[in-house]
């Protein structure tokens, strides 16, 4: 069933098609939750649920039972809450600016990093005369978000810091989790087992998407998959999970190119042989990253059409990218049809490899420019 199509009257004229399976997105979320029970497993749904458009991704979920949910700004967060009115919500980015009123509005939970948010979390506590839930974040070695050891001994001696705060979560993340045998994995897990344990009684999160697939140690009480649940498999150990987007642009026009002949800005490609060449509509200001562009001498990034791979050649600009064709059988590239971008045989990690880059960053990047359609159940 068709749920939204921002393309009624104009699939005719579209550049490029985004199709999100929710129903697929439901499931994958479902295999993640079933792998790692007891636990219980949440979703990340931040930057606009990973590209794929948060209005229609969070219920989605929540129907499929999901009810804890990670955002990462104070605008998501009021989204979230607008979208799952019953959920559990906690922001991953703690205290941005002076977001503390909001987050206690919507009733979202901050997930405090520095003792700063602690302070002012309290503070607002005290001010409002009541007890608000938060999180909070202690760094185990990935040196960005979360409190620092000596804090989190300070905070689990010094309980006066949190007067007011009913502490919901302790969570930590991972630096090296899409590598199991990275020895930092086993390192950070005990850091967080002998930190967290400052702060019995009180829940733990450790794995996200890679996270979780190292084993049940890591599960704790709750996970926070996120690019796993759209589909993604950025762990060497693959997750129970199946692609949900597919990503197409329409082939515009198809040339012949001579010998010697050069193709796209700064005639950074060069036929070495007769060649036939597809313009396809799509660019960097669609998400299609640069640095996929072809020179001489060094491989692109590839499209499939009509279940063929065909290379990307010259550069990437922002409305086009051209293709050759030239060993494709005759007629399969067509002006008019549309190029796979993304999709069964072309996964967004392929996308993110041949880039330089990750298929988290090829899935967030996609534009709104190309038409999206919403699916549920497979049809």
């Amino acid at each position: 069933m068709t749920v939204d199509a921002r393309m009624s009257g104009t699939l005719a004229s579209a550049t490029g098609t985004i199709t999100i399976d929710l129903g697929q997105i439901a499931a994958n979320w479902q295999a993640l939750a079933a792998k790692v029970a007891p636990a219980r497993c949440g979703a990340v749904v931040k930057a606009n649920a990973y590209g794929l458009g948060a209005d229609y991704v969070i219920p989605a979920l929540a129907r499929a039972g999901c009810m804890t949910f990670f955002i990462a700004t104070p605008e998501e967060a009021e989204a979230a809450r607008r979208l799952a009115p019953s959920a559990e919500i906690f922001a991953l980015d703690g205290l941005v600016g002076a977001s503390a009123a909001q987050f206690a509005r919507h009733d979202v939970k901050p997930v405090l990093s520095t003792l700063d948010d602690v302070v002012a979390w309290s503070a607002l506590c005290k001010t409002r005369g009541k007890k608000l839930a938060a999180g909070v974040h202690i760094d185990t070695g990935l040196n960005r978000l979360g409190l620092p050891v000596r804090d989190v001994r300070r905070l689990a001696a010094e309980p006066g810091l949190m007067t007011g705060v009913t502490l919901d979560l302790v969570m930590s993340h991972l630096a090296s989790a899409d590598n199991p045998r990275d020895p930092k994995n086993r390192h950070q897990l005990l850091a967080f087992e002998t930190l967290s344990a400052l702060f019995p009684g009180v829940r733990r999160s450790l794995a996200a998407s890679d996270g979780l697939m190292l084993g049940p140690s890591y599960h704790f009480d709750l996970v926070r998959p996120g690019y796993a649940i759209y589909g993604g498999q950025a762990s060497q150990a693959p997750a129970p999970v199946k692609a949900a987007v597919t990503v197409s642009a329409r082939i515009l026009a198809v040339a012949d190119v001579m010998p010697g002949e050069t193709v796209g800005y700064s005639a950074t490609w060069r036929a070495k042989r007769p060649s036939r060449i597809a313009t396809v509509a799509a660019g960097y200001a669609d998400g299609i990253p640069r640095s996929a562009s072809a020179p001489d001498g060094r491989p692109g990034g590839h499209v499939l059409i009509m279940g063929h791979m065909a290379p990307v050649v010259g550069r990437v600009s922002m409305d086009l990218v051209t293709i050759d064709v030239t060993d494709l059988p005759d007629g399969a590239a067509r002006a008019g049809e549309f190029a796979m971008l993304i999709g069964e045989g072309l996964t967004a990690e392929d996308a993110g490899f041949s880039a330089g880059t990750i298929g988290y960053e090829i899935l967030t990047r996609l534009s709104p420019r190309f038409t999206r359609l919403y699916i549920e159940d497979g049809t």
